[in-house]
């Protein structure tokens, strides 16, 4: 029997413990949109967007799943470019599934062990503590730094982005490193940073004070996308639920050059 979108929910929501874990209020992890049904195909990308939902139609895809939901930019009335976004949903019956927070955390799925093993890194610590959760993950290593810098630099060209770091000396080594996908660089995580001796911070993107405190701690920042660094956990959750229910699902690109 060809699944529903709540069956596939459900499962996803299982498998990335989404009830136990904090988040933003506009994250509404979750099923965002039902539709009539049944699911034939799962498309996932990042964001939830016009023209994500154009592809996701034009792909005969009619299940979303996505990182950033529906409501990631807060209360708005349906009108504008925001009705078309539900028109689109409506008429092509595509329902709608977000994940944020449960999928940058997740242990297997999860956004930043999946970028730290795409980098050759061995996640052994737990980072960037939220709300008495652990998103990111951390470890050691001894690679030179700028050896690091270009095996992140490939990953984001290869995911639509650019990676770009705060100053760095020649000859140094990344000793502790930690990855905190998305907008990873904070006050915050500098901070748990210096606390947990790391020297090598990977992230999505930041605010540019953080790169101006960063060598004032021996700390380089890596900032290598936001959009880049939250490919992989969509497209890996798409495929745990396509493979469990016999589904189709593939990957929509829609970068936003951040």
């Amino acid at each position: 029997m060809t699944p529903t979108a709540g069956a596939i929910a459900r499962f996803l929501d299982d498998a990335l413990h989404t009830s136990s874990i904090p988040d933003f209020p506009n994250a509404l992890n979750g099923l965002q949109c039902e539709h009539r049904g049944p699911v034939r195909k799962i498309a996932a990308a990042v964001d939830f967007s016009r023209r994500v939902l154009e592809e996701v139609s034009h792909r005969d895809a009619n299940l979303l799943l996505v990182h950033h939901g529906m409501f990631w930019g807060g209360l708005h009335t349906f009108t504008g470019a925001l009705f078309e976004r539900l028109r689109l949903l409506i008429s092509n019956d595509i329902a709608v599934y977000a994940s944020h927070l449960p999928l940058d955390a997740h242990p297997s799925l999860g956004n930043n062990v999946l970028l730290a093993r795409h980098l050759g890194l061995i996640p052994s610590l737990p980072f960037a503590h939220f709300q008495g959760v652990d998103i990111g993950v951390a470890g050691d290593a001894d690679l030179d730094t700028s050896e690091l810098l270009q095996r992140v630099d490939q990953f984001s060209r290869e995911h639509s982005g650019t990676a770009r770091s705060s100053m760095t000396a020649d000859g140094r080594r990344t000793r502790r490193w930690a990855v905190c996908t998305g907008a990873g660089a904070s006050s915050e995580t500098l901070r748990e940073a210096r606390d947990h001796g790391i020297d090598t911070l990977i992230v999505g993107e930041g605010p540019h004070h953080t790169a101006v405190e960063a060598p004032e701690s021996d700390l380089v920042i890596i900032y290598a996308g936001h959009y880049a660094t939250e490919t992989l956990g969509v497209c890996a959750a798409a495929a745990h639920a396509a493979a469990h229910f016999t589904l189709p699902w593939e990957f929509i690109p829609a970068p936003t050059s951040l």
